[in-house]
């Protein structure tokens, strides 16, 4: 057990010193009970563990989407600008939606 971090009344100390040490030490007791508990709360810590996962996957899938969306127009720009490219910059970007779509897929099941 770890010293408490203030010190504890002197012997001339009165009742109302006491007293207030008293729920200092209960408040303090109480904080560590409910990190003790945090930690202990296996159930919780899933929970938020999935939280954290199904966000960084959100942000992942957002990120690719605006990849994606970009590579679209570049592409668009570039067919349009030269007719004759436009067959590999199409092939491309079907296969960037395809390769897409199956990242998204196999994360989610």
């Amino acid at each position: 057990m770890t010293a408490p971090d203030r010190p504890e009344p002197g012997p001339e100390a009165g009742v109302e010193d006491i007293e207030a040490d008293i729920e200092a030490t209960r408040q303090e007791l109480g904080e560590t009970v409910e990190a003790l508990s945090a930690k202990l709360d296996v159930k919780q810590q899933a929970r938020d563990k999935v939280d954290e996962t199904k966000q960084r996957v959100t942000d992942t899938a957002h990120t690719a989407q605006q990849v994606v969306a970009d590579k679209a127009r570049t592409a668009q720009h570039v067919v349009t600008d030269n007719p004759q490219k436009s067959v590999p910059v199409a092939a491309v970007v079907v296969a960037v939606v395809v390769v897409l779509g199956v990242v998204v897929w196999r994360r989610r099941h």
